[in-house]
């Protein structure tokens, strides 16, 4: 007896979108793992605050406004409502507009024909909350995955705390990316048993190991030196900065790579500058994902220096290319690199820290074969069997 796909509703404003390809891209490669498997059809909706006006000159605002109202992404319907962000009381309210905002949309989809079986909503904050609105008002169930800074941060103010934990008691069950972060909200004073690990995992087909002198090569780095890789977006939570604090500590021969764009970009060169360390350091702004596996090949080593990271996609990526990676000691990263293969954790996050870490690598390096290995252990598969037996389980007890 075949079972006919089950219909769900992703909800997330952590979603790549035309003019913000890799803003949450971790939320659509789990979904295109799920619908790979043949036994789920998905729509998405991925709310942007409102802006009146599209431009560079408006930064990150002026990308809300250009991203369009509905696209197809990787063959799926993608819907981006506004929901409104008023300055100073935007927290507080988030969940609340962006309800007000996606409820038409949702309603219009049912009245259409996808009257979907369950809402995965992804980021406890707003999102989870926003979407315990809709689930409530339409007598749908709704799961919330956790997933960094939404558990770790934002639960310090009364008032999200407050609603996080009425939409975790109101969800059919919680997913966190590691198991710290389910910790975490056992510790607010979730239901334990509505907990779940699901953990993110790599694509081991886009991210493979390139020759390291080939992948220098082809993006014209040098071959002869040492390369160490920071990626991700250029603000402070990244410690882009711990990286170049780092590097009067390191060899000479060592060079430092940004990849990522951001707020941060001229206060990071500045520091380079006061440091004497600038021509040491590259900046290559935002790499596109197809491309990212010939950075990762190129490096010596990958090194992430959150201060808060629930789990780190970027250290499965390096290792899947062979990379072993130098991280700092937060949340789910020690369930990431568990191994000497995979990579060291830094004893504290300062340049000096990544110092001593970064010689700690280098007095036994691991071969690329194994760490490769490691990452072999992350694939997609054990999430998506896990989601979906636990969707099919919430959809038949509903």
């Amino acid at each position: 007896m075949t079972t006919s796909p089950m219909r769900i509703l992703l909800f997330s404003t952590l979603f790549p979108s035309a003019v913000r390809p890799i803003h949450g891209i971790f939320v659509e490669t789990r979904l295109r793992e799920l619908i790979k498997t043949g036994q789920v059809k998905a729509k998405v909706i991925a709310p942007v605050p409102w802006f009146p006006w599209s431009g560079e000159q408006f930064g990150e605002y002026g990308l809300f406004a250009a991203t369009p109202r509905f696209e197809q992404r990787n063959g799926l319907e993608v819907y981006h409502p506004r929901y409104l962000l008023p300055p100073k009381v935007g927290m507080n309210v988030a969940p609340h507009t962006l309800a007000i905002a996606a409820l038409p949309v949702v309603k219009k989809l049912i009245k259409e024909g996808f009257d979907f079986d369950l809402i995965d909503a992804h980021y406890y904050y707003p999102d989870g909350v926003a979407a315990s609105i809709i689930a409530k008002k339409l007598g749908k169930p709704f799961v919330v995955t956790a997933r960094g800074t939404d558990l770790n941060l934002i639960p310090k103010h009364a008032y999200p705390r407050k609603l996080i934990l009425q939409a975790a008691a109101d969800a059919s069950a919680s997913i966190g990316v590691c198991q710290a972060l389910m910790d975490s909200l056992r510790d607010l004073g979730a239901d334990p048993n509505k907990l779940n690990t699901l953990r993110n995992g790599v694509d081991l087909e886009r991210f493979v190991p390139e020759p390291r002198e080939a992948a220098r090569h082809k993006l014209g780095l040098p071959v002869n030196t040492k390369l160490l890789l920071s990626v991700g977006h250029l603000i402070e939570r990244k410690g882009h900065f711990v990286a170049i604090d780092a590097l009067p500590l390191l060899p000479h021969d060592v060079q430092l790579l940004i990849a990522g764009g951001g707020p941060d970009r001229a206060a990071l060169q500045r520091q380079a500058d006061t440091l004497g360390v600038s021509k040491r350091v590259q900046f290559v702004g935002v790499v596109p994902q197809t491309d990212l596996k010939w950075w990762y090949s190129a490096a010596d080593a990958l090194t992430l220096c959150s201060s808060r990271e629930g789990w780190a996609n970027v250290l499965l990526e390096a290792m899947a290319c062979g990379t072993p990676v130098i991280a700092t000691n937060i949340w789910g990263t020690p369930e990431v690199v568990s191994t000497l293969a995979a990579g060291v954790l830094m004893p504290e996050r300062s340049g000096r820290g990544l110092a001593q870490a970064w010689h700690t690598l280098f007095a036994d390096y691991p071969q690329r074969a194994a760490t490769r290995a490691h990452a072999d252990t992350f694939s997609w598969d054990a999430t998506t069997q896990g989601q979906l037996g636990l969707f099919r389980q919430i959809i038949a007890n509903h």
